[in-house]
């Protein structure tokens, strides 16, 4: 008898939370599909593109409703993540060479100078010394996912970590728009150097992927490459961030409690190197890859729109003058390193 009322108890509590997510994973379905439609007379600006400005829009004025909000989350973050490890699919060992090893050496300087410059203008501009780290990582790695990791590693706050990702995804979807402006007039036709500007600057991996379908699918492909190698050093920051805040509390003689464990690499980073070294050895039948292909932009679209739909203006401007500015200046200090090392390394 207890074992029936426990089933029918669990039972009901997974009625209810598919029923609160559905709401806000139908909306951002229902605009992904408007999106792939509207495309069809706008091909130059492309769904994902119109699906995240036209989940901003209706975000911010017919859909603010508080009661999709579960949905576009879960479309956000597990849609987006399934469509990585399925784009691995589409992805070799000859795709990824493509980059080469001066891509690589680019990614590394890019991440580590962003850490850099951002941590001393956030100390400059009085910023604490957790804002700053939590800054430096979420624009150097992956935006709120980096953040995250990086918060318990640093005995960050709550409220530290909140007020950065709202200023890390304000510059996110700025530098998603601005950026292939800016790759276009500066690098033409070059494919690999459009790539390397968003992969090695966008925060997270639906703006790389926004901005990038903005040019065309070989830079969203390219774009994702550089984006990953950012991803899978996540490991390697959080673990000198925690070390560099732990010398700085002896420093100043500050009592630290020990630290969170953090997690590993992202699991749809694993998926994607995964089916990525499955599709290089054994080389996947064409009809799995285009399946593979179809699901995978499905999924990035809907995230997208949800993106859209989650993106609250009021929260960007209830942070204050001086966030605004550091934001935007390390989004300018993005865009300089990024422009000046593609030119030193010839990419």
């Amino acid at each position: 008898m207890n074992v029936l009322v426990k089933n029918n108890n669990t039972r009901n509590t997974y009625l209810t939370n598919s029923m609160a997510i559905l709401p806000g994973l139908a909306t951002a379905f229902i605009v992904a599909v408007i999106s792939k439609v509207a495309a069809i007379w706008l091909p130059t600006l492309g769904a994902a593109t119109i699906a995240i400005l036209l989940g901003i829009l209706l975000g911010n004025t017919f859909l603010k409703m508080p009661i999709l909000e579960k949905g576009t989350k879960i479309a956000e973050s597990k849609l987006l993540e399934f469509s990585v490890v399925l784009l691995g699919a589409t992805v070799t060992f000859q795709t990824i060479a493509h980059i080469g090893i001066k891509g690589g050496i680019f990614v590394l300087l890019q991440m580590g100078l962003t850490i850099i410059a951002t941590y001393i203008l956030g100390k400059k501009m009085l910023f604490s010394d957790n804002m700053s780290l939590l800054m430096a990582g979420g624009n150097a790695v992956c935006g709120s996912s980096a953040i995250a990791s990086i918060a318990p590693a640093i005995q960050a706050k709550e409220e530290e970590k909140g007020q950065i990702i709202t200023l890390v995804n304000l510059l996110g979807t700025i530098l998603m728009l601005v950026l292939p402006i800016i790759g276009s007039l500066i690098y033409g036709s070059d494919i690999l150097t459009k790539s390397a500007l968003i992969g090695g600057i966008l925060q997270s991996v639906g703006q790389v992927v926004a901005s990038a379908s903005m040019i065309n699918g070989q830079v969203v492909e390219l774009a994702m490459l550089f984006k990953i190698m950012r991803i899978m050093l996540l490991v390697v920051v959080v673990y000198f961030f925690g070390r560099f805040k732990q010398q700085s509390a002896v420093t100043t003689a500050v009592e630290v409690t020990p630290k969170k464990k953090t997690s590993a690499l992202p699991w749809y980073v694993v998926g994607f190197v995964l089916f990525c070294v499955i599709n290089s050895l054994v080389h996947l039948p064409t009809q799995l890859s285009e399946t593979a292909h179809f699901f995978s932009g499905w999924f990035e679209i809907t995230a997208l729109a949800a993106i859209g739909l989650r993106l609250d203006f009021q929260k960007f401007f209830k942070e204050g003058k001086r966030f605004l500015i550091y934001g935007l200046s390390v989004g300018v200090i993005q865009v300089v390193l990024a422009i000046a090392l593609i030119a030193l390394l010839r990419i």
